[in-house]
């Protein structure tokens, strides 16, 4: 079976480093499915989950908080600001942040408010359903 190298980089460090034969990521216009021999391409990322399936047929699950996703003949690079492992995610900080913001659209100040508030908002719910999934995945 043929597979391509992941690195999944933070501003902070590198959040992951291996071979895949599949990584899934949500890219501004839809979600991207990458696999080995893929075109190569660059595109921005929306919050959101990043799914690699390892050589080894193991999944793994990871936070992005958007970027920028490049594919190149033998390696699929995610350039975040934040990543981070799906199971390090921490629910009642996530469940917190997406009621502030919910709070802050609901009280509408100004454009610039608001703006910030639908990004922390649409973070905050990446981050819930990125759990979502790996508990659904753990369940299986």
């Amino acid at each position: 079976m043929s597979t391509i190298r992941c690195d999944i980089v933070s501003a902070e460090a590198e959040i992951f480093h291996g071979e895949a034969t599949l990584v899934v990521a949500s890219g501004e216009l839809g979600e991207l499915g990458i696999t080995p021999r893929h075109a190569p391409l660059i595109t921005r990322l929306k919050p959101g989950q990043v799914r690699v399936i390892a050589a080894d047929g193991e999944e793994h699950s990871f936070y992005v908080s958007g970027g920028i996703l490049e594919v190149q003949p033998q390696v699929v690079t995610v350039l975040a600001d934040t990543a981070m492992r799906a199971r390090d995610i921490d629910q009642a900080a996530a469940l917190e942040a997406k009621q502030a913001a919910e709070l802050a659209l609901a009280n509408r100040s100004d454009a610039i408010g608001v703006a910030e508030a639908q990004s922390r908002l649409a973070e905050a719910t990446a981050q819930l359903q990125a759990l979502e999934r790996l508990r659904k995945q753990l369940k299986h």
